[in-house]
């Protein structure tokens, strides 16, 4: 039995606070490095103060003195204690990573300073959250237009409100991470190991209002996780951008709850310093998008923000030393799940509660100038087995059309394909030669073609 509060969401009362008499537990961060790995990988877990639910959604105004709280009744579940003293926060390196061969110990350091075990790592993702089917008619909408530049002050107006605090309950503690509003109605987006281990959880506003989530679906080779509130809810949702327009030098902005919940919604800036970053973890290869901006425990499953106030990204994980008596460090290396990806996931996990994979024609295409000073799109290749392949279509091969919509750059035809799913047809219209040729492509997934 463990008591369990909400304090972090309270209003300030007065009177004296109730004394911890338990012993203040170290708080773990999730840092990872090549750098003298020292025990086995924990997953993402900070101890926390809690206070009771409902809160009101006054949470953080003003307020007058209130009478002194009674004592926090027991519960079932609960949470470890770990501050004992709200003001100060003790950070202690826990160090997860593994060198490549499962050797350990010592002063060893890599080969090549990105080997991936400078990475956090995911690891199989097991969870007993209460599991809800999701509406397949709700679907990630990308946003094209971006519309004028924001300043950092706009921005953090516009996307903190819906940005959220996740915490998933363990047996003896909790996983908090961050999590970005999608839809009005309660679907909320974070990374899979955020709910990791997990048997409940539950989800806290920007104002501090809390609503229990259960767990739509989940995808570890993506770390990816879809929730859903328990009762009807009416959320500001985040815009999303088109990931695949970043370029290296963006401003991007991050917000989230770095080390748990005493510095919750915190905003952080820097710029892309990598897009199309490939990161292999877990054996499983990850294309990421690189930032300066900070991130730390806790920021994990929450925003990264182009500067039109778009959600381009994901943020997952980062690279830091973590051998403190070592006076070189490691700065500025936070990365983030591009979001323009993720669409096929998500719709995926909604719809089904599982992944499938990128639905995919079976082709790799070049933008060529035409004689008429345009461009077209050409077949450079067409891959054994694919619906393409089974299509009839071939090498040289120009697309003119998919879906009815004119093709003329590689772009266009990415835009066309993100609008389907595993087993959908997509109809091409080719010309080879003088001929125009009329075909109708399976998509499979890019997991059966591996």
């Amino acid at each position: 039995m463990f008591e369990e509060k909400r304090d972090m969401f309270a209003p300030e009362q007065g009177g004296e606070k109730e004394q911890n008499t338990q012993p203040a537990a170290e708080m773990p961060q999730e840092v990872v490095s090549w750098y003298t790995p020292t025990e086995k990988e924990g997953p993402e877990v900070v101890s926390y103060f809690v206070q009771e639910r409902p809160l009101p959604k006054n949470a953080w105004e003003p307020h007058p003195p209130h009478p002194p709280r009674p004592a926090p009744k027991k519960r079932r579940r609960g949470l470890w204690i770990f501050l004992g003293c709200l003001g100060a926060l003790l950070i202690v390196v826990l160090v997860a990573s593994l060198l490549s061969g499962g050797e350990s110990g010592g002063d060893k350091m890599p080969d090549d300073g990105e080997n991936p075990s400078s990475i956090v790592h995911v690891g199989e993702v097991e969870t007993s959250i209460d599991v809800v089917q999701g509406d397949p008619s709700v679907k990630l909408q990308i946003t094209q237009k971006r519309g004028p530049e924001l300043s950092a002050q706009e921005i953090y107006r516009r996307v903190n409100p819906s940005v959220v605090t996740v915490v998933a309950e363990e047996s003896n503690g909790a996983s908090v991470g961050t999590g970005i509003i999608m839809t009005a109605n309660g679907y909320i987006l974070t990374n899979a190991h955020v709910i990791s281990g997990a048997k409940s959880a539950w989800i806290a506003t920007d104002t501090g209002v809390t609503y229990d989530v259960h767990l739509v679906g989940y995808d570890d080779r993506q770390d990816l996780a879809v929730l859903k509130t328990v009762e009807e809810v009416d959320l500001p949702p985040a815009t999303f951008g088109d990931s695949s327009r970043a370029i290296v030098g963006d401003t991007v902005y991050a917000i989230g709850n770095p080390l748990g919940l005493e510095l919750r919604g915190t905003m952080t800036d820097g710029m892309l310093s990598a897009v199309g970053r490939s990161v292999d973890m877990d054996g499983v290869s990850m294309t990421m998008l690189q930032t300066t901006a900070a991130l730390n425990s806790g920021n994990s499953g929450g925003p990264l923000i182009n500067a039109y106030g778009q959600v381009i990204g994901i943020n997952t994980m980062k690279m830091s030393n973590t051998d403190l008596d070592k006076e070189s460090t490691v700065e500025g290396l936070g990365f983030a799940l591009p979001i323009t990806d993720l669409t096929f996931a998500v719709n995926d996990l909604i719809a089904l509660g599982h992944y499938r994979g990128v639905p995919v024609l079976g082709v790799t295409v070049i933008t060529v100038d035409m004689e008429d000073g345009g461009t077209g799109v050409v077949v450079h290749s067409v891959s054994k087995g694919s619906g393409a392949e089974e299509a009839g279509v071939q090498t040289g091969d120009l697309l003119i059309a998919a879906d009815g919509q004119e093709i003329h750059t590689v772009d266009d035809l990415l835009v066309i394909r993100r609008t389907h799913q595993v087993n959908d047809t997509v109809h091409l219209t080719i010309q080879r030669d003088d001929e125009i040729l009329e075909l109708d492509v399976m998509l499979y997934s890019d997991r059966e073609m591996e």
